[in-house]
């Protein structure tokens, strides 16, 4: 199994709900550029956080890869989401492409890897990481690859 951990692209700093912001021309530029190390890769989902900013970065994947699938929207990807929770949601997915936030995508990359959340990895805005595992378990999975636009 392989799972592919995307932050959105920069956003705007402030909008009326931080739920609602959304990328700004750079940010979209960033995400087209990681977006591009996905060519070609075995993916079979895209599990997308509800804010508009990982909704935005989803759907500039989706089109660049010419992904014909559906976004599946989940409610579990969010900045404050607790990646505990994330990892029995994950079993079912195949090879899956998560677009969501820090500090969530740093601590469950953490978990994943190390078994723990006390060394969160570094994402900057559409920064990619490359895990793969036999089972999405804490502990479990090896990096393959992180780029950081």
């Amino acid at each position: 199994m392989k799972v592919w951990i995307l932050r959105h692209g920069e956003a705007q700093p402030h909008a009326r709900r931080d739920a609602e912001r959304e990328l700004t021309a750079h940010g979209r530029e960033q995400v087209l550029h990681s977006a591009a190390r996905l060519i070609g890769q075995p993916l079979d989902c895209i599990l997308v956080s509800p804010y508009v900013r990982a909704q935005q970065t989803a759907e500039l994947v989706r089109k660049a890869l010419g992904f014909t699938s559906e976004l599946i929207t989940v409610p579990w990807l969010t900045p404050e989401s607790e990646p505990r929770d994330a990892l029995s949601k994950l079993a079912d997915s195949g090879n899956v492409l998560l677009v969501s936030h820090q500090p969530f995508v740093g601590e469950l990359i953490s978990l994943l890897l190390n078994g723990h959340l006390r060394q969160p990895q570094p994402m900057q805005t559409a920064s990619l990481v490359e895990l793969e595992g036999e089972w999405p378990l804490a502990g479990s999975m090896t990096l393959l690859s992180a780029h950081h636009p």
